[in-house]
């Protein structure tokens, strides 16, 4: 038999041939009851569907260790190159800023004139003074050869060789006195302590300068440190000899090795120094601030892809699988990076299966799917 489905139309005429206190009750029945059976299945609330995961496992990595630090770029010793003589003016500047010398070189020039005048003055002094050591010498020894004939008295003998005894000292301090006015033309000549770069000038063509004037600044040996700030807790991790790189302000790298640390943490601040040599190949340039990475040696590392690990309000979490294919949030800490993986540090169960991605619609016991893909180890 054909079954027959009632159209809205022919309810209501059904309903009016039945008793009044029928009707209302025909009239409370819900509205489903009319609808046709495509529009009620249209009509029922879709079945919530678990999300497909696929799982991973924590891998032991060999990963290299490194501490990141920052602070100031300087060179390692400074020479101050300064007037040993004074009074005189500069008549020649040889070295500009910039300017990369040997050890010994002439940087700049006094005005010699005087004293060149003064070392002719000082060496006809020393020939007076050893003509009269001559002299000196040969009166004492007529004074000797006649001694024995009573000629000459002890005292006078004695006079003679007092005489002698005074021209020697006046020989000794003529030629000291001439030695003082070579090195003081010596002193004309301003030239660089050691081999190095000129950082600063600032002796100018005809000054007069006085004896200690700062005339140049010599960056020794053109050798450039990194003096990186380290922490208390960071010190005892650090070694001479380790290695380095920085990140340079503008954008290339230079390479150093440690050579010290300081024997103290400055009260200020409670940061000590680690200074590193610089590679003298680089740009760096002193006076700049850097940041790096100093390389600790290889330690084993737990990761996991990046895209395991979830952000929420700060924190970062992972999702673990359970039994029943639950999901349970668990909160990690991240360590080192490494292209697309992750370190997770502290106390996380390294055999557990970590849901590999979709953390961010995710929440604490949500059921989940494992895909064919990630249900393997």
């Amino acid at each position: 038999m054909k079954k027959q489905h009632l159209t809205l139309a022919g309810l209501i005429s059904a309903a009016l041939l039945l008793p009044a206190g029928l009707i209302g009750i025909v009239l409370l029945l819900p509205i489903t009851l009319w609808q046709s059976p495509a529009q009620a299945a249209q009509a029922a609330p879709a079945r919530a569907t678990a999300l497909a995961v696929e799982t991973i496992y924590m891998q032991p990595r060999i990963w290299p260790q490194s501490l990141a630090l920052s602070g100031g770029i300087h060179a390692w010793q400074e020479a101050s190159i300064s007037a040993e003589t004074g009074g005189l003016r500069i008549t020649a500047l040889h070295a500009d800023v910039g300017t990369v010398v040997r050890k010994g070189q002439v940087l700049a020039e006094l005005f010699a004139d005087s004293i060149q005048t003064d070392i002719r003055q000082n060496e006809a002094g020393l020939k007076q003074a050893r003509v009269a050591l001559g002299a000196a010498r040969s009166d004492l020894d007529r004074a000797r050869a006649v001694a024995d004939s009573g000629a000459l008295s002890a005292q006078k003998i004695e006079q003679y060789a007092q005489a002698l005894q005074t021209a020697e000292a006046d020989v000794a301090a003529a030629e000291a006195k001439l030695a003082a006015s070579r090195i003081t033309l010596g002193h004309t000549r301003i030239s660089a302590s050691d081999d190095g770069v000129i950082t600063k000038r600032s002796a100018q063509l005809g000054q007069v300068v006085s004896s200690g004037t700062e005339l140049f600044t010599l960056q020794r040996q053109q050798r450039l440190e990194w003096r990186a700030e380290v922490d208390a807790s960071q010190l005892s991790s650090i070694k001479p000899g380790m290695q380095a790189t920085l990140q340079l302000p503008d954008g290339n790298t230079a390479s150093g090795r440690v050579r010290q640390l300081a024997p103290a943490l400055d009260s200020s601040n409670r940061l000590a120094l680690a200074y590193i040599d610089l590679a003298g190949n680089s740009s760096a340039r002193a006076g700049m601030y850097a940041s790096g990475q100093l390389s600790l040696g290889q330690q084993m590392a737990y990761t996991v892809p990046a895209s395991a690990v979830t952000v929420r309000d700060g924190r970062q979490y992972v999702f673990e699988l359970q039994a029943g294919n639950l999901v349970r949030q668990r909160e990690v800490k991240v360590g080192r990076r490494q292209g697309n993986d992750v370190e997770l540090l502290g106390k996380t169960d390294r055999s557990a299966a970590l849901v590999k991605s979709g953390g961010g619609f995710l929440n604490d016991g949500d059921s989940v799917r494992v895909s064919q893909s990630g249900a393997a180890r």
